[in-house]
């Protein structure tokens, strides 16, 4: 793991050029940021605050953004994005809370906060703060679960147990439509009838 774990050596080398950064050595940073990126498939921009034990499972294609905002006890997957909407120079990028899963590819836009325990579901698309404890998942990213305030500590990582919010539209429209046709059918028994 020290030594073949790129996702851990993206995390160390951010350390050192988050330091040369808050000291005002803005090239070095982002010098060191780019051979981090050219090393390691994961781009860390240096003026990003990650908190403690962090971590980029199989970070290929990893992007955090200037003003992200990273707790402690984060979990995240490969081409996970961290992105802004903006080029002022304000907080333009997400702030992810303590013990939040981020699935792998999901996307997370803008100047918003996903609370402490949160899960991020994969391929999904997040542009509205996600609450504590929730599960948001989707393109757009919705809330489908809150867990409430008593979310466990440790990362849960059970992604097939995500809730499939295609497969749930459309059980709701089928039985919406099944309760809709029987409607139907008793309204044309009783014109049936009233007509003979």
């Amino acid at each position: 793991m020290l030594t073949c774990y790129p996702g851990l050596h993206a995390i160390w080398l951010h350390r050192v050029a988050h330091r040369l950064w808050g000291w005002g050595l803005k090239l070095p940073a982002l010098w060191l940021s780019h051979v981090s990126r050219w090393l390691t498939g994961v781009e860390i921009h240096p003026g990003a605050q990650i908190g403690r034990r962090f971590f980029i499972d199989h970070g290929m294609g990893v992007v955090i953004g200037e003003t992200a905002e990273i707790g402690d006890d984060v979990l995240m997957y490969k081409g996970v994005v961290l992105g802004g909407v903006s080029l002022e120079k304000v907080k333009r990028h997400p702030t992810i809370g303590d013990g939040v899963v981020l699935g792998s590819n999901a996307i997370v836009l803008g100047p918003i906060e996903v609370g402490a325990g949160a899960k991020i579901g994969s391929g999904s698309v997040v542009v509205k703060p996600v609450p504590v404890c929730a599960t948001a998942v989707g393109v757009p990213g919705r809330v489908v679960k809150i867990h409430g305030r008593a979310c466990p500590r440790q990362p849960d990582l059970h992604h097939d147990q995500l809730p499939d919010m295609v497969d749930s539209s459309l059980a709701q429209l089928t039985e919406r439509v099944a309760a809709l046709e029987a409607q139907l059918a008793t309204l044309r028994a009783e014109v049936a009838v009233k007509d003979e």
